[in-house]
């Protein structure tokens, strides 16, 4: 069960670290083990693309941030890409993004990027091991201070949903929005991960926010179908485990984190919640920073 999730996961790895290469699907299946055919087929099963348009729109949105951060030349970034000409890449950027690679470099916007496709998750992992897996060995969660200054939130406050999968659920469309931020990466907050997920509270009831932290001085555009809202500075107790295992452990850890969390009591550190910022943060990048749950306190007087 979950075999193919597996190995179109696989796929995504191996088109991901071969992205500038002219590798062709052959070379791929033979090292997976499978038909070409067959590795087409599950692919476009489970992500519901080809996966020679996956392999397209990726490359071209790797050539978007390209453009927007490095001075290299565009031919050079188009060849690299594996387009044949500056012209063939200029068509494919104006189809992709509705405006030239010359023009997105001279004023970057918001645009709608590929984004990388996840297709095996933890849930799948405990479904194919759990016959052999042992309780995960989670470390003692960590509590800290942590001083953000005043910021703008770029995103979207749903207050009918309290988590992330039903976030996603609820109309949100994941690939144009995580794809659409990852255009502003640029412009996130110094000392930020990226894009950031959290809670908010209105009227007593709690909503899931998505979006990206920015300085308080950004006036650049606000994404069709998104808000920005103005964030004061305050200190946030940080509830946090360090890096672990994705696929093992993702679950327990982010449960041990969130309950601990909830249960703090801030005057054992000085502190009361400082609910006049109404919203937490979460940051989640389990292989690099951990997972870590923000809330917002002021000293107790």
């Amino acid at each position: 069960m979950y075999e193919w999730n597996e190995m179109v996961q696989l796929m995504v790895d191996w088109v991901e670290a071969n992205i500038t290469e002219s590798k062709s699907l052959l070379t791929m299946s033979e090292q997976l083990g499978y038909s070409p055919y067959y590795c087409s087929r599950q692919f476009n099963q489970l992500t519901g693309m080809t996966l020679r348009d996956y392999v397209w729109t990726r490359r071209i949105s790797r050539a978007a941030l390209e453009l927007r951060d490095t001075d290299q030349r565009v031919l050079d970034i188009a060849v690299k890409y594996g387009f044949s000409s500056q012209e063939a890449f200029t068509r494919a950027f104006s189809k992709a993004f509705h405006l030239t690679p010359t023009a997105y470099r001279k004023e970057p916007r918001p645009i709608k990027l590929a984004i990388r496709q996840e297709v095996f998750s933890p849930y799948h992992y405990w479904i194919k091991e759990r016959e052999k897996m042992s309780n995960v060995h989670l470390k003692p969660v960590e509590t800290k201070v942590e001083f953000i200054p005043a910021h703008k939130f770029i995103g979207i406050w749903d207050i009918s949903v309290q988590n992330y999968g039903d976030f996603w659920n609820h109309g949100h469309n994941c690939d144009e929005v995580s794809g659409t931020l990852e255009s502003m990466s640029n412009h996130v907050l110094p000392g930020q991960l990226g894009q950031t997920a959290g809670w908010f509270y209105q009227n007593g009831q709690k909503g899931y926010l998505y979006g990206i932290l920015v300085p308080s001085e950004y006036d650049g555009t606000i994404p069709a179908g998104m808000e920005c809202r103005d964030i004061p500075e305050s200190e946030y107790l940080v509830f946090f485990h360090p890096p672990f295992d994705y696929l093992k452990d993702n679950g327990a850890v982010m449960g041990a984190v969130e309950e601990a969390a909830a249960k703090f009591d801030p005057k054992e550190m000085g502190y009361e919640w400082n609910e006049e910022i109404g919203q937490d943060y979460q940051r989640h990048f389990p292989e690099g920073y951990g997972y870590a749950v923000l809330r917002a306190v002021k000293k107790k007087i």
